[in-house]
């Protein structure tokens, strides 16, 4: 990354992963973390169009009965997903974590929206990850992950299934869409317990406020984000996991709050094959400089730190 440490650089992850995969791959700032948190959030509206009622009332004239026309039987939308008890081995299926590239992986497509308020994580070994119910799994969630991100928040619960956020990405940012992933879950595979919070981070109104049964905690009044050729990933996505990193002497000690999503210009940093973003203090923390991550005061980090992984993030512009 670019302002934040690498959870990937990890020494625990040195062991499963190889020793090039360090911290420096989180955007940021100095060595900062894009805290694209924002991962890559893309924005998008809805507009409604004008009311195109007539002005007046025709005349009835008289006319003949017409035949009855059939009414064609419409064909059924699909709202809830059967229930699929196969049982499937998670070798054959790649692994859904932070370094995962994986074009199976579906961009989130409400990235505006708010996750209900339910985080999910899997039972026993893990879960498989479906882009679609009815076909075969593209994926696999282990219970564990030496960065975690195995904490998820539901966007779509179902009795048998639950559409979630993800780590990784769909492609990196020079060959496809990076913004943040989204996939399915059977009930079946997670246990699921009840958010009581959301972050929300308004760009142009430079206020960051943690949400809780509608109250909202303003934490920050200003801060820094991405520069134009770095920008924080906007959207929604949820904390990945937090971390004190003391190697990185910009955070002067204070945590760092890594983001699930990744930058949408950089396809890996500091010699990393990931370019995750974060929240994190620096000393420069006011306007659009960062590589990425959401620069913030020590108060901020602290109320940020508090928050559990799967914790959901709302970045606007």
């Amino acid at each position: 990354m670019t302002d934040a440490p690498d959870p990937a650089a990890d020494p625990d992850r040195a062991a499963s992963a190889s020793s090039r995969r360090r911290w420096p791959w989180i955007v940021g700032g100095i060595a900062t973390l894009t805290v694209a948190v924002g991962a890559a959030l893309a924005v998008s509206g809805l507009t409604a169009g004008p009311d195109a009622g007539p002005t007046s009332a025709p005349m009835p004239t008289a006319a003949a009965t017409p035949s009855p026309v059939p009414t064609p039987t419409p064909t059924p939308t699909i709202t809830e997903f059967p229930a699929n008890t196969v049982a499937y081995d998670p070798a054959g299926l790649a692994q859904v974590d932070v370094f995962a590239v994986n074009a199976g992986l579906p961009v989130d497509d409400d990235p505006y929206a708010v996750p209900s308020e339910a985080i999910a994580t899997p039972r026993a070994a893990g879960a498989p990850v479906f882009a679609d119910p009815t076909a075969e799994p593209i994926g696999f969630l282990p219970a564990t992950l030496p960065f975690d991100g195995t904490s998820v928040p539901v966007v779509e619960r179902q009795e048998h299934w639950l559409k979630v956020l993800l780590v990784g990405r769909q492609s990196v940012p020079s060959q496809g869409n990076a913004a943040q992933v989204a996939g399915w879950v059977r009930a079946v595979d997670v246990d699921v317990v009840t958010s009581d919070a959301h972050v929300e981070v308004a760009i142009g109104a430079r206020t960051i406020d943690i949400v809780r049964g509608g109250e909202r905690q303003t934490i920050a009044t200003d801060f820094a984000w991405g520069a134009d050729a770095t920008p924080t990933p906007l959207g929604r996505s949820y904390i990945m996991t937090t971390r004190v990193v003391p190697e990185f002497g910009y955070t002067r000690g204070h945590p760092i709050v890594y983001l699930s999503v990744q930058s949408p210009t950089l396809d890996g940093f500091g010699g990393a094959d990931a370019a995750v973003t974060a929240f994190h203090y620096h000393d420069e923390r006011s306007g659009a400089i960062s590589n990425g991550c959401v620069r913030v005061d020590p108060a901020a980090i602290a109320a940020l730190a508090e928050l559990p992984e799967g914790t959901p993030v709302l970045i606007t512009p």
